[in-house]
């Protein structure tokens, strides 16, 4: 990679999906205020995504921050996104995938053979997709940085995880061996892998399990430097998209308050 291969923020256009909310919506808010003028907020429903364009817009005014409705997991949804996307902002630099499933940590046992496969698709595709989607641009133009967030799941053994560990390990191996293949190309690719996400659409709903609940409590324990928010994963997506990581590719970063040292 040569130093004009380098995504610098101030021309940037960054697309991020599941972005409006939680982390996605956070890193939209980081990359505003960094001087990104161009943002592309993905996700399913319209009037979240018009209070999340208000909220970006908030701590940037001059942003230029856009709604667009699509299903990460829906391969032509998102052929359709990415000309959309393209046909607005010209080209895109940055791909944030912040897609989550909504399956909550229960016993292999427990759960029904016919949701397997539904558990593992809705956890894992959305990244692959939008990743494979939007990246012959950027190796058209020999720059980019794609960022995948999974989770600790993909590290850690943990009991009620099975097949959303699965997902998760399949999102970091898939963005190690893309980054491994981007390089000549000028791109990179990471994964941030937190483990629980305080404040988030996603940990209340996992309240409402007693199994879940009652796995995130004893997680929580552990988390003796404090439970990660939206925020934290937000400055470490913003840091990695940065010129300052422009030599890290490959990796998946764990950013979890010490429950584990994955």
């Amino acid at each position: 990679m040569s130093e004009s291969d380098v995504v610098e923020f101030a021309s940037a256009a960054v697309v991020i999906a599941g972005g409006t909310s939680g982390v996605g919506l956070a890193s939209a808010c980081k990359f505003a205020q960094a001087g990104v003028p161009r943002i592309a907020l993905v996700g399913r429903t319209e009037s979240r995504g018009r209070e999340a364009v208000d909220a970006v817009k908030a701590v940037a005014p001059s942003c230029d921050v856009r709604f667009f409705s699509a299903d990460a997991n829906d391969a032509n949804a998102v052929a359709k996104l990415v000309d959309e996307v393209l046909s607005a902002f010209g080209s895109v630099e940055i791909v944030l995938n912040s897609t989550v499933g909504s399956a909550a940590p229960q016993l292999l046992k427990n759960i029904p053979l016919d949701q397997l496969e539904t558990i593992l698709v809705e956890q894992t595709m959305g990244p692959l997709i939008m990743s494979r989607a939007f990246l012959p641009q950027m190796v058209e133009r020999r720059r980019g940085v794609i960022l995948n967030i999974a989770s600790d799941a993909a590290k850690l053994a943990t009991p009620g995880e099975t097949v959303i560990g699965a997902g998760m390990a399949a999102i970091v191996m898939f963005t190690r061996a893309l980054a491994i293949e981007a390089k000549r190309d000028g791109i990179r690719v990471n994964a941030l892998t937190p483990s629980l996400i305080g404040g988030t659409l996603t940990h209340k709903r996992m309240q409402q399990s007693p199994f879940a609940s009652k796995l995130f409590a004893k997680a929580a324990t552990m988390a003796n430097l404090g439970v990660a928010e939206a925020d934290d994963l937000a400055d470490l997506a913003l840091f990695l998209a940065s010129p300052a990581a422009k030599k890290i590719t490959g990796q998946a970063i764990s950013a979890n308050g010490g429950i584990s040292a994955a």
